[in-house]
């Protein structure tokens, strides 16, 4: 994936035939060690195809697949002895503060 990344970074920066050496450039300037293989590969299998083109058909293939069922969201883990934790379903209920809004701390702004 890395490669074909590198690959688009080289076409969007104005490239239209990037190499297998502009290629490891990209890679190597953010730390990236790169397979001379595999970057033949993904060069050879791009060339002379527009990219544009070749995302566009991907895209299409991307709308026909099925994206899966719902699942069920699975609750918390048990720990790791096996027991659920004992609190775990019950709530603590704080009490709510007092409305401070008709405490005038002594100060009346119309009277």
């Amino acid at each position: 994936m890395r490669y074909v990344a590198a690959y688009l970074l080289a076409v969007l920066g104005g490239n239209e035939k990037p190499t297998t050496k502009v290629l490891e450039g990209i890679l190597g300037s953010v730390g990236v060690e790169a397979d001379a293989t595999q970057l033949k590969l993904v060069v050879d299998a791009l060339k002379g195809k527009n990219i544009e083109e070749l995302i566009a058909e991907g895209m299409g293939k991307l709308a026909s697949m099925p994206s899966g069922g719902g699942g069920s969201a699975g609750g918390a883990a048990a720990p790791a002895g096996g027991d659920a934790a004992p609190d775990a379903a019950k709530e603590e209920k704080k009490p709510e503060p007092e409305s401070e809004s008709d405490d005038d701390m002594g100060f009346d702004l119309f009277g």
